[in-house]
């Protein structure tokens, strides 16, 4: 008996200390998320100034992009896959805040088409987070499709404009997203041990906490929505779904560039490296 109870208590130190780890991991991959989210939610706390606020929040932005390379939070290749999910994340908006989906009501020297062009910092923010996840986890992928997994997701971004003027195929686009990665797993590190979960989990956890931050975000004032411009109220729920699901388009941009390395191929193990303990709990890849 005691020696099970032993056996429970290490059991119990060991998954306490891997779920530290795992989320001080997790806060170093947010670095340039969290910053930048503080950096917005602080410009409101600012006196009035000469230069409006969205335009001091793309100088901020420009400034923590320097310091995040300088510091070595992302190596040259990151900063330019972060640089082209920043245009691509514009062009969205553009094309978005045109619509009416969402808009930002402040005055600035450095809005386009009512878009500041801080704007796009919000997706280099998530492809910063998947870069640097990719890099302290050492992500790997079993049985990664990407070409069918790239034609879902261009299809998904896609939808997002489409949908206002034909049938919204969100359901139809999760459910083929679903299948493309059926039997996809994605393997990382903790600690000095290694666990795995299906890709398609991956996207559903981010989606969640990219809409936690969405709240966040714009209850700082980064954008409003049309029923938040009369006061701040929850980003509606539906929005996981789609924050789930545009994650994808960040992950296989991503992927593609990443891999694009030598050597650094999705499901190869890194040169040098000795290959980490494997856990026999938790679905042990």
């Amino acid at each position: 008996m005691r020696h099970e109870e032993a056996s429970g208590t290490r059991g119990l130190r060991h998954w306490a200390g891997q779920l530290v780890r795992f989320g001080v991991v997790q806060a170093r991959a947010c670095a340039f998320a969290v910053a930048l989210l503080a950096g917005i939610g602080a410009s409101r706390l600012l006196a009035p100034l000469p230069v409006a606020r969205y335009d001091l929040v793309l100088v901020y932005g420009v400034l923590l992009t320097v310091v995040a390379r300088r510091a070595g939070w992302e190596t040259r290749r990151d900063t330019a896959v972060i640089a082209v999910c920043h245009v691509v994340g514009l062009l969205f908006e553009l094309v978005k805040v045109h619509l009416g989906s969402w808009s930002y009501p402040e005055d600035a020297l450095t809005k386009i088409a009512g878009v500041p062009l801080y704007g796009g910092f919000m997706y280099a923010a998530v492809a910063s987070y998947v870069c640097r996840a990719r890099r302290l986890m050492r992500l790997r992928y079993t049985r990664y499709r990407a070409t069918v997994t790239t034609l879902v997701a261009a299809a998904v971004y896609l939808n997002f404009f489409t949908h206002h003027w034909i049938p919204d195929l969100r359901w139809p686009l999760a459910v083929a997203m679903t299948a493309a990665t059926a039997g996809t797993w994605v393997g990382f590190s903790v600690g000095a041990h290694r666990y795995r979960m299906p890709l398609a989990v991956g996207f559903v956890l981010i989606g969640f906490f990219l809409w936690v931050a969405e709240n966040a975000a714009t209850y700082a004032g980064a954008w409003s929505y049309p029923q938040q411009l009369t006061g701040w109220q929850p980003v509606p729920l539906a929005k996981f779904g789609a924050w789930s699901l545009l994650i994808s388009v960040t992950f296989v941009l991503v992927e593609h560039l990443a891999a694009s390395r030598p050597g650094r191929r999705a499901g190869r193990a890194e040169p040098g490296r000795r290959p980490p303990q494997v856990s026999d709990s938790f679905k042990t890849g």
